[in-house]
């Protein structure tokens, strides 16, 4: 149309090479008029140009959670690799030793994008200030540690899935009511996640002042400690709240010493949660949707740099409630 060469107007799109004014203006009134973008993924296949993602996660091997993050994490891998997309992973076990010596690695690996679930909180604000240097896009799955949104999140509103706990405690309940915030933590507590959801729970009731018969108190355990449990520390409890993925530690303690009537939310579809879910022994479970995080997480860098969109840096998972009525498990 603009009875040019092609290499003529390779140059122009690509503003480089001594091309003449009035050339120039002809080929941009025909993008303009006809609205002609760059096939970006017709590019990359031509050059067949590698896109390295960087994962920096824990392991799985005993944790089903971050199991089904890096099932969704596969799935994308699978859906996007033939658009040149290569995972390397950086997986840790669960505790600030091992994370600090992945660390060392992630530091010195070169990649196009970085997928990060940050478990431990301080070191993790450390390892964004020191990556931030290779100027590269991150987006960070589970917990949310950035500043003023400088990183990209996929995962819940911690706060928010607090919030809503305590809007279930709060269900048609008219007399007094005692709540237990039941802390089952691991031997380092993990991230900020945790304490916004105890934080956002609260506050439900702070917003709700006319629920004057409740009240409160909190128990921490660690994992060690867990043989520890007696009767005493549920007396006269009412309602539970276990702000992690553990509630069936109380669920299974509840049902074995025959304490019925006692409402627990807990979070997330362990196998082990739906087990007591099933029972009843659980009331509710507030899903956060793991796989799809994942998946989510390497389908924003796919967008950012493969296709070189502007993709919306913060998507918050939908917070699911899960009773047994609801539960039906994915048919595979």
């Amino acid at each position: 149309m603009a009875n040019v060469s092609p290499g003529t107007i390779d140059r122009i799109i690509h503003k480089r090479g001594q091309v003449a004014q009035e050339t120039v203006d002809k080929v941009n009134a025909i993008i303009e008029e006809f609205g002609y973008k760059r096939n970006i993924l017709a590019s990359n296949l031509a050059l067949n140009k590698k896109f390295h993602f960087a994962v920096f996660l824990p392991k799985s091997e005993t944790l089903e959670y971050w199991q089904s993050q890096t099932d969704g994490i596969e799935k994308a891998a699978l859906e996007f690799g033939k658009f040149g997309i290569v995972l390397d992973y950086f997986f840790y076990d669960y505790n600030l030793a091992s994370f600090k010596e992945s660390v060392k690695k992630v530091m010195e690996f070169d990649c196009d994008g970085l997928l990060f679930a940050p478990i431990f909180y301080e070191d993790s604000v450390r390892f964004l200030k020191d990556y931030e240097s290779k100027n590269i896009p991150i987006v960070m799955i589970d917990s949310n540690i950035s500043e003023e949104n400088e990183h990209a999140y996929v995962g819940q509103n911690a706060f928010q899935s607090g919030y809503l706990a305590g809007r279930l405690i709060s269900f048609a309940v008219k007399n007094e009511r005692h709540v237990l915030i039941f802390k089952i933590t691991r031997e380092i507590e993990s991230t900020s996640v945790y304490q916004q959801r105890i934080k956002g729970f609260y506050s439900y009731f702070k917003d709700h002042d006319e629920l004057t018969n409740f009240n409160f108190s909190e128990f921490t355990l660690k994992d060690s400690g867990i043989d520890q449990l007696n009767l005493e520390m549920f007396s006269g409890v009412n309602s539970i709240f276990v702000p992690n993925s553990r509630a069936y530690i109380v669920a299974e303690f509840l049902e074995k010493n025959n304490i019925k009537g006692v409402r627990i939310i807990g979070f997330d579809l362990l196998k082990e949660n739906i087990e007591y879910l099933n029972k009843g022994v659980i009331d509710f479970l507030i899903n956060q949707r793991p796989e799809d995080q994942g998946y989510m997480g390497i389908n924003y860098l796919y967008k950012k740099l493969v296709l070189q969109e502007d993709t919306e840096r913060t998507h918050y998972i939908p917070l699911e409630i899960i009773l047994k009525e609801n539960y039906f498990p994915a048919k595979k």
